[in-house]
Order: C-alpha cells, then structure tokens, then sequence
C-alpha cells in the first residue's frame, strides 16, 4: 500500500512544480497532508529521475538558466518601475552607486535622472547606454566579458573592477526569494558577482519585484554580515517577512 501513496504523491508534487514553476518543502507537506520529511525523501526520488530539481527549501521545475534579459523586460512592468522610484529615492546628490544588471536594476538607472553629480558603476550595458545618453552622471562600465543574454559584463575581470571602487550605494537583483525568506539566483557565477558586489558598498539594497516571490532557484545568496534592505513592490510573504527581519534585513515596500 505504501507504494502506490507515494506515487500519488509524486505525481501530485510534479503537478504542482509543473503548474508553478516551484513548490516549498512546506507547502507540499501540508497540500498532501504528510511530514516534511517525507517530502524531501520524495523530492529526492523525482530529483534522481530527473523529473525536478531539488534546491534551498524545495523543488523547481529544471529551468538552469534565467530567461533573457529582452524577454523579462515587459515582466511586472508597473511593478519594477515602483520600485525603482523607491529606489531613487534613497540616493543622495554626489553619491558612488554600483548598479547591477537585470530589467528592475535598468528601471532604476532610468528614475535617476532627476539627481546630480553621480557616479555610477554599473555591469549593465541598457543601464550604461541610457545613463550616458539621458544624464550628466559620470558613468563607469564594470570591464569583463559580456553574457549576452544578461546583456552585461561578467566574470573574473568584471570582479576585479567592482574592488576598485568605494561604493555608497549598491542596488542588487536576485533569481528569487524562497518562502523561507532565503535570496537565491540562477547559477554560482552570478551569485558571487552578486556578494561581491554587497561587499563593496557602505549599503545595499535588493531590488526583487514580486514575480520573484517563491521562486526557488538553485544558488543561495550569502547576505550574512552585509548591510542590505530590500525594496519590493509588494509584501513578501509572512513567513519569509519574518525570515528577513529576523537577519535585520530591512524591508521597504515601495508605494
């Protein structure tokens, strides 16, 4: 008898995973009524299947690379632009920002341009092309080589650049936020890129819309020790609200 459960609870996992894209650990236990445990156990069995991926807090349908930067630009469009406003709005005339790639960190290059005296580092080409073109701003590209579907500089050189600089200001993206309050990204490279980039400045700021809510992707970011808030464009969800300011992470809700 208890084979024929947890097959029906397998195809219901990869139901969910595959209507939602994701699914947390907690949720599946408490849809199908069982401990964790057992579903980490059946996580494991579909991951070894390679019917899912098993990552930080639960399971994602295999998806090992971000969308491309040209089709995630329309994604929550109201949604980014909120934020980014928030996000301007933390910065001071003559401030030292670092800015990341991504379409909600682009959103924020475009509302700087009621500021002055800037100087902006960025590994984003559409955030250095409209900043020289729109702006006064003093502009620095971050050198590497560059992702094409990021549409941005990236690597060993481009983390060399970032340590050169003495930040203010960073303004991060990120692959999501688990329910668990954990913020993760796509692959190793980018996640590093992105700690060092927290690393280099006084103060950072996570820039996720809410589209990235629940979104299990496979790397943990490592926010420990780092002076970081996040700015969103809606309430997280309770139980990874509470995660967050239980690690005095700030969070800012943008109106």
């Amino acid at each position: 008898m208890g084979r024929p459960l947890a097959i029906r609870r397998q195809e219901e996992i990869l139901r969910r995973v595959g209507a939602e894209g994701a699914a947390g650990v907690g949720d599946l236990a408490a849809a199908l009524g069982v401990s964790h445990e057992t579903v980490r156990r059946d996580l494991k069995a579909l991951a070894a299947r390679g019917l899912l991926a098993v990552v930080h807090g639960g399971a994602v349908r295999h998806q090992p690379v971000e969308a491309a930067f040209a089709d995630r630009i329309a994604e929550n469009a109201a949604g980014k632009a909120a934020i980014a406003r928030a996000a301007a709005a933390l910065v001071p005339d003559g401030s030292v920002l670092l800015i990341d790639s991504g379409t909600t960190t682009l959103a924020l290059a475009q509302a700087l341009g009621g500021k002055r005296g800037l100087t902006v580092c960025t590994t984003s080409l559409a955030a250095a092309l409209h900043l020289v073109r729109h702006t006064t701003h003093a502009v620095h590209l971050l050198g590497g080589e560059v992702d094409r579907g990021e549409e941005a500089t990236a690597g060993v050189d481009t983390l060399a650049a970032i340590g050169r600089f003495r930040v203010d200001l960073a303004f991060i993206g990120a692959g999501g936020l688990t329910p668990d309050g954990e913020v993760t990204d796509y692959g190793r490279a980018a996640a590093e890129q992105r700690q060092h980039m927290m690393r280099a400045a006084a103060r950072s700021w996570l820039l996720l819309d809410s589209t990235k809510f629940g979104r299990l992707t496979p790397m943990r970011l490592d926010t420990t020790g780092a002076n970081l808030g996040l700015v969103v464009d809606a309430e997280p969800p309770a139980a990874a609200r509470r995660a967050l300011r239980k690690r005095g992470i700030e969070i800012l809700v943008a109106a």
